[in-house]
């Protein structure tokens, strides 16, 4: 079964966002971007909630195609456009977009679903970002794991990773990573009983 891992960009208090959304306080660079290419390759479906899709629909289709587009613009504008998408929204209807399916109800049961399916392989399926859709899988207890950047910054207040966690969940510690600018990974896996 495919595992749902969370992949986020974190402060080291624990916010995912400032207080109004920003995120310009998250460190990335060439490293950081070959690191996690290397990984996202091997998967084949992303998860968002409405938020980080728009925003995400609205750079990556095209990216790889504009005249200065970086080397990370190219390989993952590459791997967005094959990739299935699947949307958390309660506000979208659905849609019919390739590749992308959108989640509204049922959450328990359409992602067990989605755990169940695969093209052959059992690739983790990535959830990226998108704050409100990962408190909501926290909250049902559906994350299998944490793939976690920690930025060397603190921020006092925006929008926490974790909220509204009712019972303890305990962790293993797969890998870790340190980069040059800063930032380190932590991966887990949810321990389950």
């Amino acid at each position: 079964m495919r595992k749902i891992i969370a992949f986020m960009h974190i402060s080291l208090d624990g916010f995912v966002a400032g207080p109004n959304g920003e995120m310009n306080w998250i460190k990335v660079d060439e490293e950081i971007f070959d690191y996690v290419g290397k990984r996202i390759s091997k998967g084949d479906t992303a998860l968002y909630g409405r938020v980080t899709y728009e925003m995400m629909e609205s750079y990556w289709p095209t990216a790889g195609d504009k005249p200065d587009a970086s080397k990370h613009d190219i390989e993952h504008a590459k791997w967005y456009n094959k990739a299935h998408k699947v949307v958390l929204s309660k506000t979208m209807n659905d849609i019919d977009l390739t590749n992308t399916k959108v989640i509204s109800d049922n959450l328990a049961n359409e992602i067990h679903k989605l755990k169940q399916s695969s093209n052959g392989e059992s690739a983790d399926i990535l959830v990226f970002g998108s704050p409100t859709a990962t408190h909501a899988l926290i909250q049902e207890n559906l994350l299998d794991g944490y793939w976690l950047f920690v930025n060397p910054v603190i921020l006092g207040q925006g929008i926490p990773l974790f909220t509204g966690i009712k019972d303890k969940v305990n962790l293993k510690l797969l890998t870790t990573h340190r980069f040059a600018c800063g930032v380190t990974e932590l991966n887990y896996i949810v321990e389950r009983q």
